[in-house]
């Protein structure tokens, strides 16, 4: 099979989960194939948001984000259920389970999608065949559906999975890139949003054809970095490589204080956590990730240190998330004594737009509610400058009242394996 392979460049999948969280519940519940299902976090509250939802609710004009309310109105007889996180989890590691039978180059991107290159798997068949193995072998294991890509890069081998679902399999070479892919609004192009879209017909490019052929020195100019990058993939080039390791790129991030004197007083260490877990959302936001762990340390003036961690059930980014975990931490652990220093660390870290908004419904909900606020927001970052409004967590200039402060950040650390659980550590 190896003449089925290129003699250079890589050969990529890029394996997607059709409807995961809706499938997960049919493969569990089988009275619920072939029915509209939604998964939305209250059935009973009608200002719910749908997270996800089967496509036969689909077909009725059920989308996701769609208010609770207005899916119903669309498809009155819609089953909406409440998500089951453990579920999908296990779903998840099963399928990956299953991914990494064919080859040690698997990249997960998120709860239901990830990367394989499989350019050195060439004896378990051509390309093709091991997609379809890979698209049988999770519908026979798991009774679950997937779309899968096939490529030499991942930016086409994303596009590709996207082209046919559910149960899909595309192939997309880089001669298919001017018949298939340019004539397509630039929008549908993986990377650009509806902000970088609107931005781009300001000047003239509505397809992807339009922007393969761009000036550089504009597309610089409107996006910066980016528009180079745009461009780059327009044309059907992307250097990046599939990296197991890239889960892994950020063990942690946290800070620390000693306070410049003893402090015994609950209240006063509650405020020293208050600007620390600001500083840790901060920095969360600008790497965007999202901790499914937190731990703080402790540390008495006799210099005895205790940490305590917890394994989360849904992960955390924002400041009060963090801050109300971070203050049951040390008002269930601190023994009264005084405290010379405190510190806050977020970890088992993943990439916030696939974790936040698949893992934590309750955070997804929040954050739609907060799109108008957003919305604002940027116009007003667009005409007056982006320094013109900053969120309190991006303020990170040490306070010489708090005392010395100390960066827990351990990025592009490798081998780590996520999971911090309940511990009691004394240093």
């Amino acid at each position: 099979m190896k003449e089925m392979y290129p003699k250079k460049g890589r050969v990529i999948l890029h394996v997607d989960m059709n409807s995961f969280y809706a499938s997960v519940e049919a493969a569990h519940d089988s009275s619920l194939k072939g029915k509209p299902l939604a998964i939305a976090g209250n059935p009973e509250e009608r200002r719910g948001i749908i997270v996800t939802c089967s496509y036969e609710a689909r077909k009725m004009g059920v989308r996701t984000t769609m208010p609770l309310w207005e899916a119903k109105k669309l498809c009155p007889q819609l089953i909406v259920m409440r998500p089951n996180f453990d579920r999908y989890r296990a779903a998840s590691k099963a399928m990956f389970e299953i991914l990494a039978q064919f080859t040690q180059l698997v990249e997960p991107v998120s709860i239901d999608e990830g990367y394989m290159d499989i350019t050195e798997s060439y004896e378990l068949g051509s390309p093709l065949e091991i997609a379809m193995t890979i698209q049988k072998r999770i519908m026979a294991q798991l009774d679950l559906p997937c779309s899968i890509g096939i490529a030499p890069n991942k930016f086409l081998a994303k596009t590709a999975s996207d082209m046919k679902k559910p149960m899909g399999i595309t192939v997309l070479r880089k001669r298919d890139v001017p018949t298939i892919l340019w004539p397509r609004p630039v929008s549908d192009m993986h990377g650009v949003g509806a902000k970088t879209a609107e931005k781009l017909k300001g000047i003239g490019i509505e397809t992807i054809g339009e922007l393969a052929s761009a000036n550089e020195i504009q597309l610089k100019m409107l996006l910066g970095i980016n528009g180079q990058r745009l461009k780059d993939r327009a044309n059907g080039n992307d250097p990046r490589h599939v990296d197991p390791d890239s889960v892994s790129d950020f063990k942690s991030i946290g800070n620390s204080t000693t306070l410049p004197r003893d402090i015994a007083n609950q209240h006063e260490l509650f405020k020293v956590l208050d600007g620390l877990a600001d500083k840790v959302a901060s920095r969360l936001k600008r790497k965007q990730v999202v901790a499914n762990s937190l731990s703080i340390t402790i540390r008495y003036k006799d210099r005895k240190t205790v940490n305590r961690g917890r394994k989360l059930a849904n992960p955390v980014a924002t400041k009060e998330e963090i801050l109300d975990l971070a203050k049951h931490l040390l008002a269930t652990n601190w023994n009264g004594d005084p405290v010379r220093l405190l510190g806050i660390t977020g970890a088992d870290l993943a990439g916030a737009e696939e974790a936040v908004k698949q893992l934590d419904l309750f955070s997804y909900e929040k954050e739609a509610k907060k799109e108008p606020l957003y919305k604002t927001l940027s116009v007003l970052k667009e005409k007056y400058g982006k320094n013109i409004i900053s969120n309190a967590g991006s303020l990170n200039e040490p306070d010489p009242n708090k005392g010395t402060e100390t960066s827990f950040n351990k990025d592009f650390l490798r081998g780590f394996k996520p999971g911090i659980q309940e511990e009691n550590k004394v240093e």
